[in-house]
């Protein structure tokens, strides 16, 4: 599908340019969710059927980056499918970690007994060495939308045996990322995959799955008919990670990711960075690799929302992030806010 064409598929007030925050559903994904609700609400039909679009999801989800969908977990929360991988690791293991990571790729590791040791972004590569057992960082920076060095990352925890962990939540919906170059990739879907809030999937290497230990065992998680009694018998494949699904949230979600493997990520990257790089043009800044930009004017989130643009504030600096749905009436309206 042409980008041009998909974008009719989206209802958006002008300025809306906080998809870091949460992204804005197409129409398919948010009538999907309408006529589920409804059918709750009369107990038309078994929840088998919504849950179907589970395993929809989750096949999409495989497409965008690059992996075989029994390789994927489906969760609520990246926090949530990351708690196993750290608390796998042995007491004591060395984790090399952002200083300004977003902490749902941050507190699941300081909660155990290991021994975190915080970077710049930067330094990542050059912080990783012999004493390093993994490194988990953000493909893309929450705060700043700063694209990590995710090559250089990956070739020297590879070189030192350290396991590998991105969270790419901040760039998956915008950014090609092929998930088989770490070991273990989660995202919450809700941003740029524009699913709903309840919506993360989580790849986990093949290489690397007997290591972690699914602790949030549950009959979703289950290989087969796995709803009552012993023994224990979970899925071979990275279902075992599974939780049991939020029927409504993975409805909608279906729909959402099938709509961008249709449009490409590739059109919806350049178009992204196009609305972002003419957003910094317009401020007199250098042009960036990233869909996130900031602006550390003391007073920029004021003049933002009163020119009716919805960004955010982090770290200080106001954050705004452009996506598909983003037009240059929205780019040139913040640009004016701020001149």
């Amino acid at each position: 599908m042409n980008l041009a064409d998909a974008v009719h598929l989206w209802d958006l007030e002008p300025g809306w340019l906080n998809t870091a925050s949460y992204g804005v559903p197409p129409a398919p994904a948010f009538d999907a969710l309408q006529s589920a609700l409804a059918e709750w609400r009369r107990g038309a039909n078994g929840w088998d059927k919504w849950d179907r679009s589970t395993g929809r999801a989750r096949t999409a989800f495989a497409r965008l980056v690059g992996v075989a969908p029994g390789d994927v977990a489906v969760g609520a929360s990246a926090s949530q499918v990351l708690a196993p991988v750290a608390a796998s690791l042995p007491p004591g293991s060395r984790v090399v970690v952002p200083d300004i990571e977003q902490t749902s790729n941050l507190f699941p590791w300081l909660v155990h007994d290991l021994d975190v040791h915080t970077v710049p972004p930067a330094d990542l590569p050059r912080a990783i060495d012999e004493r390093t057992d993994a490194v988990a960082f953000s493909l893309v920076q929450s705060a700043t939308g700063e694209v990590a060095a995710a090559a250089e990352v990956v070739a020297a925890a590879r070189a030192h045996g350290a396991l590998v962990v991105a969270d790419a939540t901040q760039a998956v919906g915008w950014l090609p990322v092929d998930a088989t170059s770490f070991d273990v990739l989660a995202v919450s879907a809700y941003k740029w995959l524009m699913c709903p809030r309840g919506t993360a999937f989580c790849y986990v290497s093949p290489a690397v799955r007997d290591r972690i230990r699914p602790l949030a065992a549950n009959w979703y998680a289950g290989d087969g008919d796995a709803s009552y009694g012993p023994p224990l018998r979970l899925a071979e494949d990275a279902r075992r990670f599974d939780i049991a699904a939020p029927w409504f949230s993975y409805v909608a979600a279906a729909p959402a990711l099938q709509l961008l493997l249709e449009i490409g990520i590739g059109p919806i990257h350049d178009h992204d960075l196009r609305m972002a790089n003419r957003f910094r043009s317009g401020l007199g800044l250098p042009p960036g690799d990233s869909a996130i930009a900031t602006v550390t004017r003391p007073d920029a989130a004021e003049r933002l929302a009163a020119a009716g643009i919805r960004a955010s504030v982090r770290n200080g600096a106001a954050r705004l992030a452009f996506h598909l749905y983003t037009t240059e009436a929205d780019v040139d309206t913040a640009i004016a806010a701020l001149t």
